[in-house]
């Protein structure tokens, strides 16, 4: 199977093109943003799960980073509250089981390169958020990996990035890439308008010029990590 599977392509999905799919489990379906393989695949994705919902015992033979966007969700190690960032490294395992109030995750799988073996767990609720290189815009680092394209060598970085409404950032390059979801509020650029919800990959060497109006908006964004 593939699914937005060119990176050298921008792609946008907002909530109106969601499709959901069931999954093999009973009371978890998913919306495929990209995808490259079957049930073992490279894919990033929203999950939802109904209350009461289990998935069985798996391994990351690629690794697993996720954030829980709704409700609680949970494993044998311990629970996730929304807000949380979660990163699993290549060869670790779980068995998620869903509680009472169900749970959502945005996740991204088989992505890690062989050497980033960092286990991270963040409650993002419950952190610091530092200002940003302008004002309007504070930042939550939530990762960073340095790591090589070919012959060049880059940084992945990971963070939640919250803007004041009627902000402006600087026009920019993406090296590498970015990715974002908006988790709330409403973010703009030259492109177009993306309400909560929205997932926008954008790539290598592409350019945008993003700003907010009224509500402001927080992202999550990853930088650095598209093959270049």
């Amino acid at each position: 199977m593939k699914v937005n599977a060119d990176f050298d392509q921008r792609v946008v999905m907002t909530p109106a093109d969601y499709e959901w799919v069931k999954s093999p489990m009973v009371g978890v379906e998913r919306m495929m943003l990209d995808r490259i393989g079957g049930e073992i695949a490279r894919a990033t994705t929203i999950v939802r799960f109904a209350p009461n919902s289990e998935f069985s015992e798996h391994t990351h033979d690629g690794g697993e980073e996720f954030f829980v966007l709704e409700g609680v969700f949970s494993d044998e190690y311990r629970d996730y509250p929304a807000g949380t960032y979660v990163r699993n490294p290549i060869g670790t395992h779980h068995t998620p089981k869903i509680g009472s109030d169900g749970a959502m995750i945005f996740v991204k799988l088989h992505q890690f390169n062989q050497n980033d073996r960092a286990c991270v767990n963040i409650n993002t609720r419950q952190s610091e958020w530092r200002q940003g290189v302008i004002s309007g815009l504070t930042v939550m680092p939530l990762h960073e990996f340095g790591h090589e394209f070919g012959h060049e060598f880059g940084t992945e970085h990971t963070a939640l990035v919250k803007w004041a409404p009627h902000t402006i950032f600087t026009p920019h390059r993406h090296w590498g890439g970015e990715e974002i979801f908006v988790l709330e509020g409403t973010f703009y650029d030259e492109h177009g308008t993306y309400p909560k919800g929205s997932w926008i990959r954008s790539p290598h060497l592409s350019t945008h010029h993003p700003y907010t109006k009224d509500d402001g908006a927080t992202i999550f964004v990853k930088t650095g990590h598209l093959d270049m």
